[in-house]
């Protein structure tokens, strides 16, 4: 009888949904924007207009993937701020994010004005303001356990339309930048071209750029999912996109190519240097796990996505080695205490972010393969310089 009404009181509470069919969901677009994504397992080329892939300005093309983690976006963020004053920070040519990555890659990808813009949103205590719970029953029953609105306003207010503009000018230049989704209807992994909807000139390009954003961030269960219009043949209707590391916590090279390397070649003569930066740690972390359901599913989840992720750097560096790419890996190599229930602490943020700034300013930071030591070193008072 239990399950009985929580089944029903889920019906009651999930808004209706336009009901569309796999055909259409295969052959859907975004109407008025073009070529603007694909899917990352599909096997086919990248569209064939020039949009997709880097046009360099030397002979090497540098590509920053910044994986998800949620509050661990703080150690990429610290990795890129000392990054920055060490003198040594290339412009990326590719940009690519996922979840708390896909909030920081616009940022990144606009270079280093925009590192204090980074700094105050990880470690000034405002993505505290993210939790904002549903009461009981809504909260387990509805769409998610906190309200969507706290982190979209936070969205707004950093994604303007002057920031898109930017995006667009060095989207023009032949600079790149993407962001994953989760298609939930399809459970398939959307890679969006963000520059290409920057410089669209359409004026609803800055509410899907946002919505995409949101969405690729909003852990599912935690936040909702995202709700965007798409349309194939003369049928409308609405997709469900979530947290792009449902499907995959880094962006680095669509399954497709790495199938097939032949696929997507890089243009010829072109050095490509690949930083992936993790906002998470890849080795074991001890924690007597309190035998309770929310617990359980919490070290579950957590060690699905290390596992994931480890598999991902894995295939990424296989598929390198084949075509020549550089290959630099940076992840948090530190235990540090952490609390499920409390997912934006300020002093955990605040910990990670000089850890990744530390590593960074001392040259300590980038592995050129995915070996990761059985060991965990428990984080020590970390000292970023003036």
């Amino acid at each position: 009888m239990a399950i009985f009404m929580l089944a029903f009181l889920a019906g009651c509470l999930a808004p209706d949904r336009v009901v569309y069919g796999p055909r259409a969901a295969a052959t859907a677009s975004i109407e008025g924007f073009g070529n603007i994504r694909i899917y990352a397992d599909s096997n086919r080329q990248l569209p064939e207009d020039s949009d997709w892939l880097p046009v360099p300005s030397g002979k090497e093309v540098n590509y920053l993937v910044l994986s998800g983690g949620g509050s661990g976006g703080a150690f990429g963020v610290g990795i890129l701020k000392a990054w920055t004053e060490n003198g040594d920070r290339p412009e990326f040519d590719i940009v690519s994010g996922v979840s708390t990555g896909a909030l920081i890659a616009p940022f990144a990808f606009l270079g280093a004005a925009y590192d204090d813009t980074l700094v105050d949103l990880y470690t000034s205590g405002v993505a505290e303001k993210l939790i904002d719970a549903d009461f009981l029953p809504k909260g387990l029953l509805g769409p998610s356990l906190l309200k969507q609105e706290p982190l979209r306003k936070m969205v707004e207010r950093y994604i303007t339309r002057e920031t898109l503009a930017k995006i667009a000018a060095e989207h023009r230049k032949g600079r790149r930048l993407l962001v994953l989704t989760s298609n939930l209807d399809s459970l398939r992994a959307v890679i969006w071209n963000m520059g290409a909807i920057a410089d669209s000139g359409r004026p609803d390009a800055l509410k899907l750029f946002q919505d995409i954003i949101i969405a690729s961030a909003s852990m599912p269960g935690i936040f909702p999912a995202v709700l965007i219009k798409a349309k194939s043949g003369g049928q409308e209707f609405e997709e469900m996109h979530s947290d792009g590391g449902s499907a995959s916590s880094i962006l680095t090279i669509p399954d497709g190519w790495m199938a097939d390397p032949e696929k997507g070649a890089w243009p010829k003569n072109t050095k490509v240097n690949m930083y992936i930066i993790v906002n998470n740690t890849l080795i074991p972390e001890f924690s007597t796990t309190t035998n309770n359901t929310l617990a359980v599913m919490a070290r579950a989840s957590s060690a699905l996505i290390r596992a994931q992720t480890r598999s991902a750097l894995v295939a990424t560096y296989l598929y390198a080695q084949k075509t020549g790419i550089r290959v630099h890996m940076a992840s948090i190599d530190t235990q540090i205490p952490y609390d499920v229930t409390d997912p934006f602490n300020t002093s955990y943020m605040r910990t990670v972010y000089k850890l990744g700034y530390a590593r960074t300013a001392s040259g300590n930071l980038w592995k050129d393969k995915p070996l990761f030591p059985e060991k965990l070193p428990v984080a020590q008072p970390i000292e970023m310089k003036p």
